[in-house]
Formats: C-alpha cells, sequence, structure tokens
C-alpha cells in the first residue's frame, strides 16, 4: 500500500507477545472509508511525537499482514516506519461530531446475526465493523487473570537477551512491560432482532482510566470499577436522570 493515510478510531490496551514484546492493535478508517487494521505496533517505544490518539490522521508505510487472514489486516513495513501524524479530527461545534460521523458511519450494522454471517462468511470475512445496539443493558466488571502470561515472560526475556527488533531502551531508562488489567470489561446489549450479546472493552483509554482512578481511591478497585462505568455506562450511554435513566442508542467498534 506504500503511503497510506488512516484516521485512527481504535486503539487497543497494550498485550505482550512472547515474539513481538509489548504490542498495540489499532485500527481505523482509509480516505475511502474502508477499515483496516495495523499489527503489530510497539506503541509506548515510539517516540512521545510520534504516539497518535483516537481520532488523528496519521500517514505511514503499510504492507499486507500475511500471517492475518482477516482482509483489514495490515502491518508496518518495517519497524522503524516513519508515522506521520497529519492531523485530529475533533468533536466539531456543540461537540456534535459532526466530522468524525461522515468518516465512520458510512456503514452500521444493527443486526448481530447478519454481522457474524459475514464474519463466517469466507468470501466476506468482515472482523472489522461500527455496529449500533437498540439498547444498552448493562456493564460488566469480571475478574480474570492478574499476571501476564508466565510463559510469554519468560520468552519476552530471553529475546531482551538477544538482539530484539523492538528493542529501544536505554541501560538507564529500561522499558518496563504494562501492568496486566486483573478485570474484563463488557458492555451487554441488545441488536434490533432482539438478540442479547456482550462485547469486551480493549480500548487504551479504558485501561488507563482503571488504573488511574485506582491510585486515586488509593487502591480501592470497586470504586475504581464504578468510575469506569460511570464514564462507559452512565455518563457516555445514558441519558440519566434528564430522560428517567433511559438508554441512548450508541455506536461500537467491534
Amino acid at each position: 500500500m506504500a503511503k497510506t493515510k488512516v484516521l485512527i478510531t481504535v486503539k487497543t490496551y497494550p498485550t505482550i507477545s512472547g515474539k513481538y514484546d509489548e504490542l498495540v492493535c489499532t485500527a481505523g478508517f482509509l480516505e475511502n472509508g474502508r477499515w483496516i487494521r495495523i499489527y503489530p505496533i510497539p506503541f509506548r517505544k515510539i517516540s512521545y511525537d510520534k504516539q497518535y490518539k483516537k481520532y488523528d490522521w496519521i500517514e505511514l508505510d503499510l504492507v499486507k499482514n500475511k500471517s492475518d487472514f482477516r482482509p483489514e489486516s495490515y502491518r508496518p513495513y518495517s519497524i522503524d516506519s516513519e508515522i506521520n501524524i497529519l492531523g485530529h479530527l475533533d468533536t466539531g461545534k456543540d461537540r456534535a461530531w459532526t466530522e468524525r460521523k461522515k468518516a465512520v458511519l458510512n456503514k452500521v450494522y444493527t443486526n448481530m446475526a447478519k454481522l457474524i454471517e459475514e464474519a463466517k462468511n469466507k468470501e466476506i470475512c468482515t472482523s472489522l465493523a461500527v455496529f449500533k445496539p437498540t439498547r444498552i443493558i448493562d456493564f460488566t466488571a469480571e475478574l480474570t487473570e492478574r499476571d501476564w502470561d508466565k510463559k510469554k515472560i519468560d520468552q519476552l526475556k530471553a529475546n531482551r537477551d538477544q538482539i530484539n527488533m523492538f528493542e529501544y531502551e536505554h541501560p538507564e531508562n529500561p522499558f518496563e512491560v504494562v501492568q496486566k488489567l486483573p478485570y474484563t470489561f463488557k458492555f451487554r446489549f441488545e441488536d434490533e432482532k432482539g438478540k442479547v450479546s456482550n462485547m469486551m472493552i480493549e480500548d487504551w483509554e479504558t485501561g488507563q482510566l482503571y488504573w488511574n482512578s485506582l491510585a486515586r481511591h488509593e487502591g480501592n478497585e470497586a470504586k475504581a470499577i464504578e468510575d469506569v462505568k460511570y464514564k462507559w455506562y452512565y455518563n457516555i450511554n445514558c441519558v440519566s436522570r434528564k430522560n428517567n435513566g433511559v438508554l441512548k442508542p450508541h455506536y461500537f467498534f467491534v
């Protein structure tokens, strides 16, 4: 694809890989409105001025990720591929998201069965989409493993003893792997046919919100979870007391 412009709309919380170190998966839209996934990217090792935000337009050299069968999946041409931040698409007047909506709401799914059918269809193989639920039922936090898989950590350490393709750390400032989130956050929602589904929330902001809240509440995990739920369930997806707590339709990137 050579130099490619991408409007970033998805940036996941970092994961670790025994093969590739700590990585972030990002996704967004091309100028023609098509979805694209960019992986792997060692995001926290990129220089600060290249660390893009959601709704930044970026430009970088991309090639098809041949290790991933999904049609939207690409990777940087090399680990040294330069990432240029071209600009930011803000929320606009009165936070109406006018320009953002033009960019991301060209194709919206409302039927989960149809989306799953397309995902399983080998000719279509839809793996990224915009989905609009009819009703958001709940937001949950489920306890999960608190530490990264030991085998991956051991492999990562072994790789770092050699020449690692993502190794940019300095002796006086060693790179530390990000903390693993001890909870899995999910939305529970209903589509136009009444089908109830759960969707994991894996974005960077959710993870950072949890850690910031945990520090503010001096380690009280229940209060930190309430902060995350307030933002994602009550604050963003609910008309709140102004409309007797009735939930607004919202859009998911799935």
